[in-house]
């Protein structure tokens, strides 16, 4: 399959693509929501997850889950489904200032490296919106700038032409920009692959053995990327730049 398939499929069908849950579905998600306003987490937890693990996939259920798990003071799964859900909608302010606030809780506190400025801006620019709406803004536009060209087609109106003709223009080059942001965004979400350490305390190693020489330590709720797999060890890398390697056991992928 060629990589622009799945972003044609978002283009065509995107209005009909926000998760359905089925009844018995609904009916669950109904009972955890009761569940966590009446201060039952642990119950409420159970219930989101039953509906995660039928195949559900949404960013309003993984923040419920976010917030439920905040709630039990586990904080790393609570990091986790912030992290799933801001995977999905990386401009949700409600999920960003969660996240944020979840991380607080935690023991290590990593500064990120610094990023050329324009690649902070167009990160920024890429997290505004998710891709589905990107996508959305970007077909929209598009059918803007086709009737700009009929426009400048069809009109006997010099003025009225002139101005279908540049409004085409600047609304078909808009179109392209906010493809490319949701492509861009689409691609991320591919190809980066990302974990939450599960290990309260963990020793992260040289190489992907028991007797490799100590690097650093890590703790419970620390964001990784996941850089290289082998025999059960996954090299990761944090935001400081550090690299090393830890058991796949002490992971969860986001």
């Amino acid at each position: 399959m060629s990589p622009m398939k799945p972003i044609t499929f978002i283009f065509i069908f995107l209005l009909a693509a926000a998760p359905v849950y089925s009844s018995e579905e609904q009916l669950t998600v109904i009972k955890a929501n009761k569940a966590y306003s009446a201060g039952s987490y642990t119950v409420a937890a159970e219930l989101y997850q039953k509906v995660a693990d039928a195949g559900y996939s949404s960013p309003e259920l993984f923040y419920n889950m976010g917030n439920t798990y905040f709630k039990l003071n586990d904080f790393a799964h609570a990091i986790l489904w912030y992290e799933r859900a801001r995977r999905i909608d990386p401009g949700n302010e409600d999920v960003n200032f969660n996240l944020n606030v979840a991380n607080t809780k935690i023991s290590d506190k990593i500064e990120p490296l610094p990023e050329l400025f324009y690649k902070r801006w167009f990160n920024a620019l890429v997290q505004v919106f998710s891709v589905d709406a990107w996508a959305t803004i970007g077909v929209c536009v598009f059918i803007a700038g086709l009737l700009g060209l009929v426009l400048y087609l069809s009109s006997r109106v010099l003025i009225l032409r002139k101005f279908g003709f540049w409004a085409a223009v600047c609304l078909f080059f808009l179109s392209l920009v906010t493809i490319s942001l949701a492509w861009t965004g689409y691609h991320f979400t591919l190809s980066t692959s990302e974990a939450v350490v599960f290990a309260p305390t963990i020793t992260v190693k040289s190489s992907p053995d028991e007797k490799s020489t100590d690097l650093f330590v890590l703790h419970e709720g620390t964001k990784v990327r996941l850089m290289d797999n082998i025999s059960g060890w996954y090299e990761i890398r944090i935001a400081n730049g550090s690299v090393g390697w830890l058991p796949q056991s002490a992971l969860e992928k986001i």
